[in-house]
């Protein structure tokens, strides 16, 4: 399957936005965008918003002025469904209506050939009642995006019975590649976010009509209780909400459960046409603590039970709704906050006051979530990591995950080989999470972490089976020394930047292990120098150094596969790192221009790296856990961290060199 001309059909609330985001990742790749719609005016309303759209864009930097123009030459708007001819993914975004859902479905088989993947952004309908007159249901599913489509990042992958499993699979790999983040979802009347979306909404609607608040404090209180980025009565507003949330709730009740109907004051609303009366932008609502109390708890009461209801029903897994929510709802994700907030407790006083609300079995459970998935392919097991809100970022339940995974690797006799990656095309992983750096409160607890990292990826070095890098974006500090680890390298030809170490710009050393791999793979110079300045290098220049053994166009899971079954059959050989003392160690480090980095921090990372050269590996890694330990007392450390917290490393940090 191959995308090369792409369809929208509906140019309405979300079609156009859709289109948005296809053109915005396809006009540089030659992927063409149609909209169609059968209404002229809508036509011209999609084209403005979405000119619209692209000129603020323009306006902020996010885009060039010939980029900006490339997108909107990108999209054809178009009344004659002709235009659709020859498409190879169509997502169908035309009103919450069946029959209307099913005709266009019709049209879309006649237009379009027949390895074309037709989808629909319905935000309720079933796979199997939309495509249910389609002649080859194979190639159909459920596509939905979460508003606004071009910045939310969340998409809801709905196969149907009759979908072909090759077909959800592309889908979930094709829209990875081009920067969102799929969630395959069984199919159920409204999948896995909406339920949650329009029960936190019921819930808030409760509060009001039993009068503990109004919409104006519930909102209030929903943000606070729950993070919202907006509220849940200005959600409504914004999206248009109402209607589609009145017929969503009404069907709940039979396929999800009884407590879930459409609230007296949603019907009011709904037939007198108006918005819910929210507060103005910067306006402060003021409401009582015991209102906040009252609300608060049944807004999470209502929310952790239908998060624990979703997972029951086998509809999604409990790392993808916990994403998911986050990213695409804007929420607090509901099993971390759960282990946190008295999850059971606030469920089943909900419930009580609630009859029809269901208590599921689960609502017990103390929640982990999954950061590092395994799928075994044909005797190579491909672990991935997946935190895309921190770009794949190491932290201590990571390493430990990853940990876990290479002991049970290391048991399974079917297994020859492993191979690790990242979720999505930015970053492979990129860093240790600067948090739990930060967490640290003394010297004592910063070598415990640095030990952790380091503990792993000597289990990983060690495996007894050959252990690939499928690097499918950047790798920053502890990224590129978990890459480092690992037997070899594959990645992507053009990426820049690519590889770094950049702890000194944080005022800090590596902790997991690059001042002594990296002077063992390439030449110590480049080593040092890429160490002690903390600057980037493209991926073909890793590859040109040795660090990366193949270059590839495209996806990297699928060659690394291959070299790491050509590793343990024999057939390729692994790049040599010497685990003894490096022979003819330099007693000096050549000049390297550090500008205006920490000079005390440069000191204790070039002791690091020269000593570290004289010892065997292991010894040289506990000298860097040791130095890491005496980096943690400077004052630099501590400037350094506080400038990347305020400003990203925007600014340079106003280093005293001591």
């Amino acid at each position: 399957m191959k995308v090369t001309r792409i369809g929208v059909v509906g140019s309405g609330q979300i079609g156009p936005d859709i289109a948005l985001y296809f053109s915005k990742v396809g006009h540089r790749r030659g992927l063409p965008v149609v909209v169609h719609d059968i209404v002229p005016k809508a036509l011209d309303a999609g084209r403005d918003k979405v000119s619209k759209k692209i000129a603020k864009g323009a306006e902020t930097g996010a885009f060039k002025p010939d980029e900006a123009d490339s997108m909107i030459r990108n999209i054809t708007w178009s009344s004659d469904k002709e235009a659709l001819r020859g498409c190879d993914l169509v997502v169908e975004a035309a009103t919450e209506r069946l029959p209307i859902k099913q005709s266009i479905v019709a049209d879309l088989e006649s237009l379009c050939p027949a390895t074309a993947v037709l989808a629909s952004n319905s935000s309720h309908l079933e796979p199997e009642r939309i495509f249910d007159k389609a002649r080859l249901p194979g190639r159909c599913l459920v596509i939905h995006y979460f508003f606004p489509a071009e910045r939310n990042p969340i998409v809801e992958i709905v196969p149907g019975r009759a979908t072909d499993p090759a077909v959800a699979d592309f889908c979930m790999g094709w829209y990875e590649q081009i920067g969102k983040i799929p969630i395959r979802v069984r199919s159920r009347y409204g999948y896995a976010l909406d339920p949650i979306f329009e029960g936190v909404f019921l819930a808030a609607a409760l509060c009001v009509q039993e009068g503990l608040a109004t919409p104006k404090q519930v909102d209030a209180i929903a943000q606070k209780a729950l993070g919202l980025g907006v509220g849940p009565f200005t959600a409504m507003n914004l999206t248009g909400g109402n209607p589609i949330t009145q017929a969503g709730l009404a069907e709940y009740t039979e396929k999800i459960m009884p407590w879930f109907r459409p609230p007296r004051i949603l019907d009011e609303q709904v037939a007198s046409g108006k918005p819910w009366e929210t507060a103005a932008r910067g306006e402060t609502v003021s409401f009582e603590y015991a209102a906040y109390e009252k609300v608060s708890k049944r807004l999470l009461g209502a929310y952790f039970g239908i998060a624990c209801e979703i997972v029951e029903a086998g509809l999604v897994g409990v790392g993808d709704l916990e994403m998911g929510v986050e990213l695409a709802l804007v929420m607090r994700p509901p099993f971390t906050f759960m282990n946190e907030a008295k999850g059971a407790e606030r469920v089943r006083e909900y419930a009580r006051l609630h009859p029809g609300f269901k208590v599921a079995k689960n609502i017990d459970t103390w929640w982990r979530i999954p950061f590092v998935l395994r799928e075994d392919r044909d005797g190579v097991a491909v672990l991935t990591i997946k935190r895309p809100r921190n770009l794949n970022a190491l932290n201590a339940e990571v390493m430990t995950q990853l940990d876990e995974h290479l002991r049970r690797i290391r048991a399974d006799a079917s297994i020859r080989a492993a191979v690790v990656t990242g979720f999505g095309v930015k970053a492979f992983v990129s860093g240790a999470d600067i948090d739990m750096i930060a967490s640290a409160k003394t010297a004592d607890q910063a070598v415990t972490t640095s030990r952790h990292f380091q503990d792993v990826l000597i289990r990983l070095e060690k495996l007894g089976k050959p252990v690939v890098c499928a690097m499918n974006g950047l790798a920053f500090g502890g990224g590129h020394e978990l890459a480092l680890a690992c037997t070899a390298r594959v990645a992507r030809a053009g990426v820049m930047p690519f590889a770094a170490q950049p702890e000194v710009k944080l005022g800090i050393i590596p902790g997991a292990g690059a001042s002594q791999r990296l002077p063992r793979l390439i030449p110590m110079d480049r080593a040092a120098k890429l160490l002690r300045t903390g600057e980037p290098i493209s991926s073909d220049e890793a590859h040109q150094l040795g660090l990366v053994q193949k270059l590839v166009q495209g996806d990297v899971v699928q060659p690394a596969i291959e070299l790491a079954r050509d590793l343990a059959s024999g057939k390729a050989k692994a790049p040599q790192m010497s685990r003894g003392p490096m022979p003819a160690a330099a007693s000096k480090l050549p000049e390297v221009d550090i500008g205006a980095l920490s000079r005390k921090i440069d000191s204790i990372l070039c002791r690091a790296i020269l000593e570290g050269a004289r010892l065997p590996l292991e010894q040289g890694l506990e000298l860097e856990t040791r130095l890491w330990a005496e980096v943690f007392a400077t004052q630099d450390m501590k400037i350094g961290l506080e400038n990347f917290k305020k400003t990203a490393l925007k600014s340079p940090a106003p280093f005293v060199h001591g």
